[in-house]
């Protein structure tokens, strides 16, 4: 049985999201098929939703790939804080196109939400660029030690669904300690007024924490131990039904970016640099935390796969929605063909090269 509570926050939030969504994207029309102009300007808009962590997603955006690949298009970026806004988002038909966290992804593609998108990339796979951090002087040696205290997430992004995971392992019951919703920009204020113990939170407020707390568990070791956690792009159905090609060209760029990444670390650093308002230094420790994916490994049976075989990614998703079930945070479990339809892969391997 759905909740209140969620429905209500949703359809206020998604209020106040199409609102944002038109001020940053000018007409804000539908580029998915509905918007009024027909074939005119506005049904060739890209609205595209980022998140300011270290990723290709970034060096696309910072060096104009997409506006270079689509010069019909008027492409908009606009920045969230979190996968729940951008679900949100999905939910006020604001973007259509987005950075976003398998966890929230999970949530979306559950009851109640049940949002109509696509996972059509990887832009990369938790590593140490998203962590839990115990304040120093707080009494925290270990995750167990948290009983009591209060800890900093977003909520319904990755790294709630990581602390939920971490408190399981530890046989800790969230209800024996203090889970508050804070944005990035938020915990790093709670922790400097000593509002919060503690914070599982991602990069660049990751290692604005890690100077003066110390690391517990991070999402390396999580996915190791079972509860792997990814970023991923979607696109929502409406837009994949309706510019497949420009779908395709937004994987060519992504694609592209992993490959600066991998081959050229320092102009990747530049380019994320900028994007995050740090130093290209900084910028290429933060990368080296993360796990990015090769192409070519995007096709393979363990993410996206073909259309001939859909990956493991559609089972890694089930079983995200399983735990966030269990813990209570959806109403339902989508089965497995249902979250197969909803990975997009047509024409992979090569739409990639």
């Amino acid at each position: 049985m759905a909740r209140p509570r969620l429905r209500r926050l949703l359809l206020l939030a998604a209020a106040a999201v199409t609102a944002a969504a038109l001020t940053a994207c000018g007409d804000g029309a539908a580029s998915g098929g509905a918007a009024t102009g027909g074939a005119g300007e506005a049904a060739k808009t890209i609205r595209i939703a980022y998140q300011a962590f270290p990723s290709g997603d970034l060096i696309v955006k910072n060096q104009g790939w997409l506006e270079e690949a689509l010069p019909g298009y008027r492409v908009t970026w606009t920045k969230f804080d979190s996968g729940a806004s951008i679900n949100t988002a999905f939910v006020a038909n604001s973007v259509d196109i987005a950075a976003i966290g398998s966890s929230p992804v999970a949530r979306g593609l559950s009851a109640p939400l049940n949002i109509p998108y696509q996972v059509a990339f990887v832009l990369d796979v938790a590593g140490d660029n998203e962590a839990l951090v115990a304040r120093d002087g707080a009494g925290i040696s270990s995750v167990a030690d948290l009983r009591g205290k209060k800890v900093g997430t977003p909520f319904a992004s990755t790294a709630h669904y990581s602390l939920l995971a971490a408190l399981d392992r530890a046989e800790v019951p969230e209800s024996d300690l203090t889970v508050v919703d804070l944005e990035p920009q938020d915990i790093l204020a709670a922790w400097t007024r000593g509002d919060i113990d503690a914070a599982y939170v991602w990069l660049p407020a990751l290692d604005t924490l890690k100077k003066n707390g110390k690391v517990l568990v991070s999402s390396r070791e999580l996915a190791t131990a079972g509860k792997p956690t990814l970023d991923l792009g979607v696109v929502s159905t409406a837009f994949v039904n309706t510019h497949p090609d420009a779908v395709d060209a937004w994987r060519k760029v992504e694609a592209r970016a992993l490959t600066l990444i991998a081959g050229d670390r320092d102009a990747a650093a530049t380019a994320v640099g900028a994007e995050l308002n740090i130093s290209p230094a900084d910028a290429r420790d933060q990368l080296g935390q993360g796990v990015f994916l090769a192409p070519a490994d995007l096709a393979g049976p363990e993410w996206l796969g073909t259309p001939d075989k859909v990956g493991g990614l559609a089972q890694n998703l089930v079983s995200a929605a399983e735990f966030l079930k269990k813990q209570q945070k959806i109403d339902a479990v989508p089965d497995l063909a249902t979250v197969q339809k909803a990975i997009y892969n047509k024409g992979l391997p090569s739409a990639l090269s």
